[in-house]
């Protein structure tokens, strides 16, 4: 059969079409399970939500199984091998897990209980990733189930610690290294700017995070016996938080910027695509004004520059009322996101100098190294890239747009490490989604949509793998 004649595919799409009420059903029953990894009493949760997906895959035709490991199990489907010659091989990554719902009070509906509400699901886990992992899937039932035939063999890894840092996700890829060998890894947890702007992520920020702790007098003190004559840590530590980033938005540690390139005149164009203006994203965010780094627009300075973030601070008395004190610490937590070229290693090395070298004598410094991952960059102009685009301009109907994401997805760089594969981001969220935050959300537009375009692109891949 000609892989370049797309015809084949229709009994594909018109199966996806027939079956769009029942696929948002299955997808209601996804998200019932509350398998919040994060937290221990959901243990259970987790469990019955692996194997609530493994009987799907099963039922769909696929081979599945849970696999145990240290933390939450894995789940890994795949679809039949043949006696024909041996075809191109895709793994396809999704997480089952999903954030912590709290605070309650701030939904709308329960969490855990699907709520359709115009073109929009409601539920934790809807956009992120439940709602994106399920339209895969539903793609390839829709292969399946027509006696279509698939120029690809295809494995799914859907693991559930991607929220808590896929801890057991890279011992288990280096385990099963020979079974999950592939020419790519398509993954569907990432977002596009609207429904008339699919999306391509071709390259997304790393991460390096430590908690900074000042240590002062061995106790809290009297701030009116004893104030004047310590330094307090409090104070302190704003002062060398606040020598981490100058005026003009950048983050001053000599050697931070070693690597980083700049953005060239294509990358800067496909940017400048992104439909909200700058009024629009300030009054989105509910700030008075934006602030970044000087010489780059915010949709440049969110995506594709470096950045220091406090995450959380604290420090002595917060409780009602006063209570004057010097108090004996202070902490805060930070992150720095690193872009493509950066050496994670480096950047770790010029903050600890930096923040010893800010440290005054009157106090202690303690710090502890937190979570990191490496950024991560394919070429936008790639045969796999340009199969991307095809499906998704085919799927969506629009002009995709090639665009960086701010966030970071650290197993993307173990797929690379470990199985030598790229990785194809292809997310179905839109901006208004509200991951990680109440009244999460999943447009039923954009899961129709993600099923056909997963039916569009194994043509694609199969004709240049």
């Amino acid at each position: 059969m000609n892989i370049n004649n797309h015809d084949f595919v229709q009994p594909v799409l018109d199966y996806l079409e027939q079956n769009k009420s029942r696929f948002i059903d299955d997808l209601c029953q996804y998200l019932r399970y509350p398998s919040v990894s994060a937290q221990a009493g959901h243990r259970a949760d987790m469990a019955a939500c692996a194997k609530w997906l493994v009987t799907h895959c099963r039922q769909i035709g696929l081979e599945a199984r849970v696999c145990s490991t240290g933390g939450h199990p894995i789940v890994v489907a795949r679809t039949p091998r043949g006696r024909s010659p041996k075809k191109p091989s895709y793994l396809i990554y999704g997480h089952y897990d999903v954030q912590p719902a709290e605070p309650f009070k701030l939904w709308k509906s329960d969490p855990f209980k699907p709520r359709i509400e115009g073109r929009s699901l409601f539920a934790r886990g809807a956009s992120d990733n439940k709602g994106q992992n399920l339209a895969h899937l539903n793609a390839v039932e829709a292969y399946l189930k027509t006696n279509t035939e698939l120029h690809c063999d295809l494995t799914f890894v859907i693991e559930g610690e991607e929220e808590v840092g896929s801890t057991s996700l890279g011992s288990f890829l280096k385990s099963n290294r020979k079974e999950l060998a592939c020419r790519a890894v398509v993954i569907s947890d990432t977002g596009m700017p609207s429904l008339k702007l699919p999306a391509l992520t071709y390259a997304l920020r790393g991460v390096v995070a430590f908690e900074v702790t000042v240590h002062g007098p061995s106790r809290d003190l009297h701030s009116g016996i004893y104030g004047g004559t310590v330094d307090n840590p409090a104070m302190a530590l704003c002062q060398i938080l606040a020598q981490l980033r100058d005026k003009q938005g950048r983050v001053n540690i000599p050697g931070f910027y070693d690597g980083v390139a700049e953005l060239s005149a294509h990358e800067r164009k496909e940017a400048a695509r992104l439909p909200l203006s700058a009024a629009d994203y300030r009054k989105f965010l509910g700030v008075p004004e934006l602030f970044g780094e000087r010489g780059y627009t915010f949709a440049e300075q969110r995506a594709a520059r470096p950045t220091i973030e406090i995450n959380g601070l604290t420090s002595g008395y917060q409780g009602e009322g006063s209570k004057t004190i010097v108090p004996a610490h202070a902490s805060a937590k930070l992150t720095f996101r690193l872009v493509p070229n950066q050496d994670p290693a480096h950047v770790r090395k010029v903050i600890l100098k930096r923040l010893r070298d800010l440290c005054p004598p009157t106090v202690r410094l303690e710090i502890k190294a937190g979570h990191g991952g490496e950024p991560y960059l394919v070429s936008p102009r790639s045969p796999l890239a340009r199969a991307g685009l095809h499906a998704l301009k085919e799927a969506f109907g629009h002009e995709p747009i090639l665009m960086r994401e701010g966030g970071s997805i650290p197993i993307v760089t173990e797929f690379k490490k470990i199985l030598h594969a790229d990785s194809l981001l292809l997310g179905l969220a839109l901006p208004d989604d509200n991951a990680h935050s109440p009244n999460e959300k999943f447009s039923l537009d954009c899961y129709e949509k993600g099923m056909q375009m997963g039916a569009l692109l194994w043509p694609e891949l199969a004709r240049i793998g």
